[in-house]
């Protein structure tokens, strides 16, 4: 009997490890603690911690939110909530961590799986180590994947895509041949982590790193690097706690840092403020603990309280609302996330009612005035009234006015010595509201002097055309780098206009030189019926947006009716000449097409989504993609459907060049949306695919990209979709993408299309895509476009209605 005992016992001990080990080969939690091995992968409630554990991947919930991310955080710092450094998938939660999964694939990547098991976020490395790839979380806190068998082989690392946080031994890089930088980006907000409006970024051109406001405007320089600090951060004491180091060479130009005393734990994070912070951790005090900050002050962070809010560094909160304004969002004010939603009136103006000047006192004025000539502040203000879309003055012995949102605005102290008077348009019942009296009235005596009024403005027109006069030859800067060149100088630039580039819908385009031997492009714009006011307001705002693959603006003149925009000359010209042009399109191989398809994308991408206003460019064609000197895409004129608006029959009878990229919702006349340029795209990926007008008929007859989306679908040939001068060269995983891609971008609802963030993702292969089903109304389009054309060119009524 005992025997049987002790076998009983024994069998269960045995059936206790077996099963023990195969619950051990299928979980993670017996897995080394640093390290994934191929086929392996991460669930909710596992992780992965480094040797001296002081660091921890896993998934985690920002506070007050319902979504889930993977990241990297300090095993060290007991502090609630976790003290995340990197994140994986910050700009596409998981919803289900339960039904998640972090793997690490055979072939070498470590992707991420949401609930419907689709790919939301890859390492999208080109490893060569099939099924002998490892991930190790190091105690520096970089993830990184590499060879098994060779570990110094990294296929890819954390540390070369930072988030928010800059770790000691992380380089702040920019890589002098693919010319792009590493950035830290904010987050949106406290329980969302998605890249906000504030970014860290290196100067390409020098020693310094910078902070940008909505990936354009610098706010801050650290100063030139002066071999141990840099200039504008004399904190830096480097022998003290920390050594910075400076590396340029062929390769990349870097900044990096690392502690005398590795026992401390330190961060470097661009916070949700815009302020960058150094934190030092305090193990006694268990609280992180400030070593220096730049901006020092709140309120030299660059439109920290948004539209129309004011920053007041003497003051908590530190941002407050304009007099008649209110919050956009009051949950986003409640969480201090000032900047995206700042705020709106509580009544709106309109032209004609009595409307009020409210004094603030004591200002920094807000940032983009317009500058205009006036005698005295009357004259600013009368000129200020007379401009339905004036919403404040100031006049500091010259006149300053300003339309649209107000950014930057901040109220000085009473100490201080600086500080102007700014006149802020309202409501006359906004005043009432609050209780306060008129400080500055548009009273009904303004209307009884309205012959006085335009003596005034006679005098001012005289004023301004004379100063114009003496202005000839000169250039003055507007917003920043935008300047506003005189029209001689640019006849001068052009030769007389004589080099001409190529024309458009718009206008014609001219080569030029300027005295600096800067070689310019200059577009003269063609019955444009605007204002000089409304002209040089809409190119100063669009002068503002700048983009890797946006084409940068100089400049502009607008001088009688004269209009002019002046743009960096593109020295390998457009897209159209290289794909379709007759001449030798070697350079043209499959990897430079698909860099310009995916730079094309990451322009539109911004222009859509992480511009104030959604700007939709209504025009694309390869004729408006113009190539830098390394083939580097450049969208253009994408300002100028903001500046002649988006009058659907123009469009359709004048527009040259544009018959097959017009989506269906252009003839049917309902309101256009980005999605327009998104089946424009489409469009154009195919002929970047196909080497060919997508005009052309197929083989068959067929329209081609309606033969292309059969090909597609039904039998996913795409290589007969290929050009044939590439005879079969090409990457077939990014070709397929590329194809299905342009497939679902030309959908007939516009529903169905993708955005255009999510076309970049796709095509950067971070995001899966599934066969999309065939466009029906292609085929039926180009016959109404083609009656549409010929019909534009037989009517002799430039104005008809189609």
């Amino acid at each position: 009997m005992e025997d049987r005992c002790r076998t009983c016992l024994f069998l269960s001990a045995f059936m206790f490890f077996f099963f023990f080990f195969f619950l051990c080969t299928k979980t993670f939690l017996c897995f080394a603690a640093d390290t994934m091995s191929s086929g392996q992968s991460l669930s909710l409630n596992q992780t992965l911690i480094s040797k001296s554990e002081n660091f921890e991947l896993g998934y985690f919930q920002p506070s007050n939110s319902t979504n889930y991310y993977v990241g990297i955080w300090f095993k060290k710092v007991s502090v609630q909530p976790r003290t995340v450094v990197w994140i994986g998938n910050r700009n596409i939660p998981v919803i289900d961590p339960s039904t998640s999964e972090l793997k690490l694939l055979e072939d070498g990547n470590l992707v991420l799986f949401n609930q419907s098991k689709v790919v939301i976020w890859s390492t999208n490395s080109a490893s060569s180590a099939m099924n002998s790839s490892e991930v190790v979380l190091g105690d520096d806190g970089n993830l990184v994947l590499r060879n098994r068998i060779r570990p110094s082989d990294v296929f890819w690392q954390s540390f070369d895509h930072p988030t928010d946080t800059w770790l000691p031994g992380a380089k702040l890089r920019y890589d002098n041949r693919t010319k792009k930088s590493q950035i830290l980006a904010s987050w949106k907000s406290p329980n969302d982590p998605t890249e906000g409006l504030f970014s860290l970024d290196i100067d390409p051109s020098g020693d310094q790193h910078f902070l940008l406001w909505n990936r354009t405007l610098r706010y801050w320089s650290s100063g030139r690097w002066n071999g141990q600090i840099f200039s504008g951060i004399p904190e830096m004491r480097s022998d003290h706690f920390f050594n910075f180091s400076y590396v340029k060479n062929e390769n990349e130009t870097y900044f990096t840092y690392s502690l005398y005393n590795t026992s401390i734990i330190c961060r470097e994070v661009l916070e949700l403020s815009g302020q960058l912070h150094l934190y030092i951790w305090d193990e006694d005090k268990q609280k992180w603990f400030l070593f220096w900050s730049v901006p020092r002050q709140q309120c030299e962070v660059y439109a920290f309280c948004g539209a129309n809010g004011v920053c007041n560094q003497n003051g908590l909160p530190f941002c407050t609302c304009m007099d008649g304004f209110e919050p956009r969002s009051q949950k986003e004010w409640k969480l201090s996330d000032y900047s995206s939603g700042g705020c709106v009136r509580k009544t709106s103006l309109h032209c004609g009612d009595r409307h009020t000047f409210s004094l603030m006192s004591k200002v920094k004025l807000p940032a983009n005035p317009q500058r205009l000539t006036a005698a005295s502040a009357d004259d600013c203000k009368l000129t200020c009234l007379s401009n339905c879309s004036c919403i404040a003055y100031a006049y500091t012995s010259i006149c300053s006015v300003w339309d649209g949102d107000l950014l930057n605005l901040q109220q000085l102290s009473d100490d201080e010595d600086a500080g102007e008077d700014l006149y802020l348009r309202l409501a006359t019942s906004d005043i009432r509201k609050s209780g306060g009296k008129d400080k500055e009235t548009h009273t009904g005596g303004i209307m009884g002097g309205v012959a006085g009024i335009a003596a005034l403005l006679c005098i001012a027109l005289f004023l301004w055309r004379w100063r114009m006069r003496l202005s000839i030859g000169k250039s003055n800067t507007v917003e920043g780098s935008l300047f506003a060149f005189a029209y001689k100088d640019l006849q001068n630039a052009t030769k007389n206009f004589s080099e001409k580039l190529g024309c458009g819908g718009f206008g014609s385009v001219f080569k030029g030189t300027l005295p600096d031997s800067t070689a310019i492009a200059v577009k003269k714009l063609e019955s444009l019926g605007q204002g000089e006011k409304q002209f040089r307001t809409e190119v100063s705002t669009i002068g503002t947006i700048q983009h890797v693959n946006l084409v940068r603006l100089r400049g502009f003149c607008s001088e009688g009716d004269s209009r002019l925009l002046v743009y960096d000359y593109m020295p390998n010209g457009s897209l159209d000449y290289h794909m379709f042009g007759q001449h030798d399109s070697a350079m043209m191989n499959w990897k430079t097409r698909y860099q310009i398809a995916l730079g094309i994308a990451r322009g539109l991408s911004y222009l859509h989504e992480k511009c104030r206003d959604c700007i939709i460019h209504c025009d694309i064609k390869p004729e408006n993609i113009l190539l830098d000197a390394n083939f580097s895409p450049k969208v253009a004129d994408f300002g100028l459907a903001k500046l002649i608006g988006r009058d659907f029959s123009r469009v359709l009878t004048t527009m040259r060049g544009t018959r097959g990229y017009l989506a269906p919702e252009w003839i049917s006349g309902v309101a256009i949306t980005a999605k327009a340029d998104v089946y424009s795209y489409g469009m154009v990926l195919f002929e970047i695919v196909s080497g060919r007008r997508n005009s052309e008929h197929s083989e068959d007859g067929k329209f081609f990209p309606t033969w292309a989306a059969h090909k597609i679908i039904e039998d996913e040939n795409v290589l007969a979709l290929l050009d044939c001068r590439l005879q079969g060269d090409t990457n077939a995983e990014e070709l397929t993408r590329a194809c299905r891609v342009a497939c679902w971008c030309i959908q007939d609802e516009e529903s169905h299309r993708p955005s255009m963030g999510q076309v970049v993702q796709i095509l950067e292969g971070v995001v899966e895509v599934n066969l999309p089903p065939i466009p029906r109304a292609i085929q039926v389009l180009v016959e109404i476009e083609e009656n549409i054309h010929f019909f534009s060119e037989e009517t002799a009524n430039p104005n008809s209605q189609v």
